[in-house]
């Protein structure tokens, strides 16, 4: 089966050229070492057997941050290398960790170039970030008896039956992980019925949760809340993706019916979409501002653009309610204890597949709010902004729900020491 996979994925790897090639005339960035997802990496320095982490993009970097920065403390002698498959993964481990670990593009899943890759890096370990599944990659490393950790795993009930449809080709891979440290008991069990050994399960609770902030955070939310203006409510909806924006729009626009000095911030998840979003908000004949123009955010400004890498955080820390994105359709949602974590109230819409857990808990403490649509989304928010102690309270709730549910880090350092890293 793995093999008709591996033909399957050589005969379409034109296309797959195809498409980065499309995706660089969008986004630049996608041209950067485009060779080392073919695993060429001749100009990049040869490591020391390093502990190899693979995230795909901002969110598994994100994620992955807590487990990297323990790694590096308790083994500071080890080199760490980190693959992402998207150039704002890259870019995010450069952010989050400078110099301290290496990058380089993870291999398309093809032999020949997971060889070519293994061969050159050599890793003593491999950590693959939640649902990062490659039968080549993990079969590769198996042949050369490198330990594969499936860290802070999910196993959506839509992504579980999606692998059931591979049959034998899950059923070989997932039985060739060393160790999982699955988010959730739900998650394991998914996992245990694709055809994971109970005996290399172990539920630890979700990396996210572990995810430290800088005090300084909220100093810089502080000053961003003095340039988008102190006595105004603010709206900050992160992590936007295609289609969302405009339900968005719409909903502001109910909503400045109840407080018409409202600001709406729009953060688009990939910045190819900047442009686009860009044209979509002055179509649509809001008075905005861009981020990367740096004007002032003007009391008339309605909708300010996030139009840059890296800030989301700090704009949330600045808000009085964030909605975050990929939620309004079936994407599976994003990340929404980044704001909660700030205690900012939240609300999303209800395709939450791939945060089920941590959703739910935030729903039972009251700290987050499901709207499906603009009037919907309208109605929350504005009974939010209009009861600042509710929303207050809401926030606080938040924050603490993160706190007491933090301790996944230690638990997967203790995996990776029973599973062999020395």
């Amino acid at each position: 089966m793995r093999r008709i996979y591996t033909a399957l994925l050589c005969w379409c790897l034109p296309l797959i050229l195809g498409r980065l090639a499309w995706q660089a005339i969008r986004n630049p960035a996608y041209r950067d070492r485009w060779r080392e997802r073919l695993g060429w990496y001749q100009t990049r320095p040869r490591l020391d057997s390093p502990i190899w982490v693979h995230a795909v993009s901002v969110g598994e970097v994100g994620a992955a941050a807590p487990l990297v920065k323990a790694l590096r403390e308790r083994y500071p002698f080890r080199d760490i290398l980190i693959t992402t498959t998207t150039p704002t993964g890259a870019a995010t481990v450069v952010r989050q960790f400078g110099e301290t670990v290496h990058h380089v593009y993870f291999p398309y899943d093809i032999p020949w170039a997971v060889g070519q890759f293994l061969r050159h890096f050599k890793p003593r370990m491999l950590l693959l970030i939640e649902t990062e599944l490659w039968p080549n990659v993990i079969h590769e490393c198996a042949q050369r008896h490198t330990p594969i950790i499936l860290v802070n795993g999910r196993m959506s009930e839509r992504s579980a039956r999606g692998y059931r449809y591979l049959g034998q080709l899950t059923r070989s891979m997932l039985g060739q992980l060393t160790r999982v440290a699955a988010q959730t008991t739900e998650d394991a069990n998914r996992l245990h019925e694709l055809g994971v050994d109970r005996s290399r399960l172990v539920v630890t609770g979700s990396l996210k949760f572990d995810v430290h902030l800088p005090a300084s955070l909220f100093e810089e939310g502080a000053a961003i809340r003095r340039e988008l203006g102190v006595n105004r409510p603010i709206w900050v909806a992160g992590s936007t993706r295609e289609g969302e924006e405009i339900v968005l729009l719409r909903a502001f626009r109910l909503l400045r019916h109840q407080f018409p000095d409202a600001l709406l911030v729009v953060a688009p998840r990939h910045p190819e979409r900047f442009e686009s979003v860009a044209e979509l908000i002055r179509r649509e004949g809001w008075r905005a501002v861009r981020r990367r123009e740096a004007a002032p955010c003007e009391p008339e400004t309605e909708v300010f653009l996030l139009d840059s890498m890296g800030e989301l955080l700090r704009f949330y820390a600045a808000a009085d309610v964030a909605f975050v994105g990929g939620s309004l359709f079936p994407l599976g949602g994003q990340n929404m204890l980044e704001p909660a974590s700030l205690g900012v109230p939240v609300v999303t819409g209800p395709y939450l597949d791939n945060f089920l857990e941590i959703s739910n808990k935030l729903t039972a403490v009251g700290a987050l709010r499901i709207a499906a649509n603009a009037p919907e989304l309208a109605t929350t928010l504005g009974d939010w902004l209009a009861h600042s102690e509710a929303r207050d309270e809401a926030g606080h709730a938040g924050r603490q729900m993160v706190v007491h549910n933090r301790g996944a880090t230690m638990s997967v350092l203790a995996l990776l020491v029973d599973a062999g890293l020395q």
